[in-house]
């Protein structure tokens, strides 16, 4: 009989500590299953970041790095230019990456380090019990903002994809959303091909990811899927927002 379908050898057989429902879980899995593919599972290094997927070391099946808050970008351009060889990935929540650890990222995707960054945006700080994030919507009630985000007082959310796609170093930035089998799909494209742009030394590569938290959404699983068609979609449109994967070699 032909196998359709089987675990991936880029996950661990650990159980994860995410709630039900989250979509971290798929997002590793494509994450996985593109090192695989892509034949550099062996050579991929990680880095691990502070926040729901802090334990991530524990679920990737390569060699992964723990980064102090924010600082993944940093970890990750110092692996990268002491291992040039190796596949260099950092997985971020919007806690760890649009927050403590923004100019970290802007500077590493500016200077166009050749390292792939995947971004989980929930529009919320998941571990530390549901605060407004960088990414939380206005009008978006939180532990922090029980009467919703009020834009006069906290300011805008930050849109990663298009913020970095202005940066000249930055090869790849596409958004995607894990909430159902279509967008799954189109996620684990944009995983490897933000992969196989480092491959090609094209330079700073990342895929924003939009993900459910329905713990902290107070929603079901099924709500928190629905929630994010309707409303974090609308406000962090999906698509590519810069792609200079085609031209010539980026990093020397």
């Amino acid at each position: 009989m032909a196998i359709v379908f089987q675990k991936t050898k880029g996950l661990t057989d650990k159980e994860t500590h995410y709630c039900p429902g989250c979509t971290h879980g798929i997002i590793h899995r494509l994450v996985a299953e593109s090192l695989e593919e892509l034949g550099v599972l062996g050579d991929a290094i990680g880095v691990a970041p502070v926040g729901c997927a802090v334990m991530a070391y524990d679920y990737f099946n390569c060699d992964m790095v723990e980064a102090p808050h924010g600082r993944a970008p940093a970890v990750a351009t110092g692996i990268k230019r002491a291992r040039p060889d190796n596949i260099v990935f950092t997985y971020q929540g919007d806690g760890d990456l649009a927050a403590i650890g923004t100019a970290e990222t802007v500077h590493s995707a500016t200077r166009g380090e050749n390292i792939t960054v995947i971004f989980v945006n929930n529009a919320i700080y998941g571990m530390t019990g549901g605060q407004m994030a960088p990414t939380t919507l206005p009008g978006q009630v939180t532990q922090t903002t029980p009467y919703g985000r009020d834009v006069n007082y906290s300011g805008f959310p930050v849109r990663v994809c298009e913020m970095l796609s202005t940066l000249s170093g930055v090869a790849y930035a596409e958004r995607v959303a894990v909430n159902n089998v279509p967008n799954v799909r189109k996620a684990k494209a944009a995983i490897k091909k933000a992969l196989k742009a480092q491959m090609e030394k094209k330079g700073f590569s990342i895929v924003e990811v939009i993900s459910a938290c329905p713990t902290n959404w107070g929603m079901t699983p099924v709500e928190a899927l629905k929630w994010i068609d309707d409303n974090m979609i609308p406000y962090y449109p999906l698509g590519v927002y810069k792609d200079e994967t085609e031209k010539g070699v980026h990093v020397k």
